[in-house]
């Protein structure tokens, strides 16, 4: 494959420890590296980090990712700010700390249904350009689910068709939406797909689409996907309409290893294949462009407003704190993300602290305290 240049945002995102090979006694006890990673001078230099808690269930959730990275004594500082869903725009101050940052992290931002706001997350998304967006999905050892077996990375372009919001009311009680799909982004969130393949030594893409319906617009997308493949003849390629898809996902998930998937197509594909691997609370996410990067809960928040979960404070903080892990390997700190990663995933396979979504009764902080307890 001589003269491709890997993506240098996809080196330093490189994905979770892979759930295939299963965190047994002998690997819970041998979780050392014998070859360390060993960093350029400067790298150990404290890294700032916007941070914004978000909404409901944000707070909780973003607070345990503090307390664990304090007790790891990471190289990272948190700059928050308060940001809600109902705000009209993402204050400038904000955007202005990501820029010079780089990095942030964030909690679950309410979206209210109607009433011509628009969504901040997709604000976010489109003024930074982070135009791919990465949901990992995985079993956990030691939490049972339906099928087995599951390690699926989805793989979303994140600025453009439905979810971009172009839409009007032509007259009263007719309302025009906008799918536009571009050759450029298309072929850029397919290059993405096969080289995280590539470097994280993944076997096959799948390219979810709509192509027979959407002819035009989906047609471009997979015609990209095609061209891109043929790039990477040690990967294998299939393509997949997503209804179909959806069907597989739930009949047969294992078939399935990275995908490649149109913004909305990707934010249900993410959702129905977390909630397979285990639950949305479990599975991490980045949104990551050329300069900036957001880490988050990787699926849908979709209990960021249970007031009765805030009050009870049971928020379950995996996601979030898988995603940092993600977010210390994007800043090039493999051994904290190394640690924190093993940390949370003994919790959950021992079983003894587990939130009301994976079967316990567990609080957020008795869950934190449990993760620290292997962290230190």
């Amino acid at each position: 494959m001589a003269g491709r240049r890997a993506f240098p945002i996809i080196r330093g995102l490189i994905s979770l420890s892979r759930s295939r090979s299963r965190l047994s006694p002998f690997n819970l006890f041998f979780d050392s590296r014998s070859v360390t990673y060993m960093p350029r001078p400067g790298e150990g230099d404290l890294r700032p980090v916007t941070l914004i808690p978000g909404d409901g269930i944000g707070p909780l959730v973003t607070n345990a990712v503090e307390q664990v990275m304090e007790a790891m004594h990471a190289p990272v500082y948190f700059e928050r700010y308060e940001v809600h869903g109902d705000m009209k725009e993402v204050p400038r101050e904000v955007m202005e700390s990501i820029l010079k940052n780089k990095v942030c992290l964030k909690g679950g931002l309410m979206t209210p249904m109607g009433g011509g706001v628009s969504s901040l997350n997709v604000q976010l998304r489109k003024e930074l350009d982070l135009y791919a967006s990465l949901v990992n999905c995985f079993n956990f050892p030691g939490l049972p689910t339906r099928h087995e077996n599951v390690d699926i990375v989805v793989i979303r372009e994140n600025t453009e068709g439905e979810y971009s919001g172009l839409e009007h009311e032509v007259l009263p009680g007719v309302v025009e939406s906008l799918k536009v799909i571009t050759k450029f982004s298309s072929e850029r969130i397919a290059k993405y797909a096969f080289e995280y393949a590539y470097l994280n030594n993944r076997k096959k893409v799948t390219a979810v689409h709509k192509a027979n319906i959407m002819k035009l617009s989906d047609g471009l997308f997979l015609e990209s996907c095609r061209e891109v493949a043929t790039e990477y003849p040690s990967i294998e390629y299939k393509e997949v309409i997503v209804d179909n898809c959806c069907m597989q996902l739930v009949s047969k998930p294992e078939q399935f290893d990275v995908m490649v998937t149109p913004n909305l197509y990707g934010n249900l594909v993410a959702n129905t294949a977390a909630g397979i691997a285990g639950g949305t609370g479990l599975m991490p996410g980045g949104n990551v462009g050329f300069e900036h990067a957001i880490f988050e809960q990787g699926a849908s928040a979709g209990n960021v407003g249970n007031e009765k979960i805030v009050e009870e404070k049971k928020a379950n903080p995996v996601a979030l704190l898988l995603s940092s892990a993600m977010m210390l390997r994007h800043l090039q700190f493999p051994s904290f993300a190394d640690r924190l990663e093993n940390a949370v995933k003994r919790v959950i396979l021992e079983g003894n602290c587990r939130t009301k979504d994976l079967g316990g009764n567990c609080t957020t902080q008795r869950l934190v305290d449990a993760v620290i307890a292997y962290v230190e």
